[in-house]
């Protein structure tokens, strides 16, 4: 499991649905919480937090333009590859953190990834949980 500190800097809540927006090393990141009657009391503006995904849920792209609904966003430098038969785990350097994604062999190789290369890493909100922060609020 993925986990990077974050920032909340706005709760919009419609629903029974709540959209959290974080930023992360200066990066927006959005979170979508659904079901959500009652949000914990941790979870206020200003708050620090950990976004966690999986790693099955990191998709990965090299020299991605155009329009896309997808708001997760984070520039990563690849730092290693661990290939296997049908499943590779890359190793990203995002901002000062290290995180991961499992993607098909057929993938790092039709993306051509190496060491260095540059990629953008995508997450759906609805991938992303908060967490309360270890250290508390900022």
């Amino acid at each position: 499991m993925n986990k990077i500190p974050a920032i909340i800097k706005n709760i919009t809540a419609s629903g029974g649905v709540v959209l959290v927006d974080l930023e992360s090393d200066s990066c927006p990141l959005s979170t979508l919480l659904v079901d959500e009657d009652k949000l914990p009391e941790w979870l206020t503006i200003g708050a620090s937090v950990s976004a966690a995904f999986k790693e099955s849920e990191l998709s990965l792209a090299v020299d991605l333009s155009g329009k896309i609904s997808l708001r997760n966003k984070l520039p990563c430098t690849v730092k290693t590859i661990n290939y296997g038969e049908l499943l590779s785990i890359i190793q990203l350097t995002f901002g000062r953190h290290t995180i991961y994604s499992a993607i098909t062999t057929r993938s790092v190789k039709a993306l051509e990834l190496k060491t260095g290369t540059k990629v953008t890493a995508l997450i759906k909100a609805n991938e992303i949980s908060l967490m309360k922060s270890e250290n508390g609020n900022r």
